[in-house]
């Protein structure tokens, strides 16, 4: 008896450029903190975690310049980065 396997076919829609650009936008926001904990956390570290927070601060760093690197692109400015952080921090004070 043979198992016969069907593919399914699941209506998998494509994202829309102002989806794919609100992505983007939210990831740079996200490795943006990433950056930016690790530096604080590097100024605390000692002994083996010294090395940790070099390397995720490189590897954050990089990962930034490549975003921004893809957003200039695409033509997004910090402004529009800027505008929607600004539009989630007053949608989290909101819902408070």
């Amino acid at each position: 008896m043979e198992d016969i396997y069907m593919k399914e076919t699941n209506n998998i829609r494509e994202k829309t450029e102002i989806e794919k650009e609100m992505e983007l936008i939210q990831t740079i926001m996200k490795t943006s903190d990433e950056l930016r904990i690790a530096n604080t956390n590097f100024n605390f570290a000692q002994g083996e975690l010294v090395d940790y927070y070099v390397y995720q601060i490189k590897a954050n760093q990089s990962k930034l310049d490549y975003l921004i690197k893809v957003a200039k692109h695409k033509g997004i400015s910090v402004d529009m980065i800027r505008k929607m952080e600004y539009d989630i921090i007053e949608a989290k004070n909101k819902a408070v």
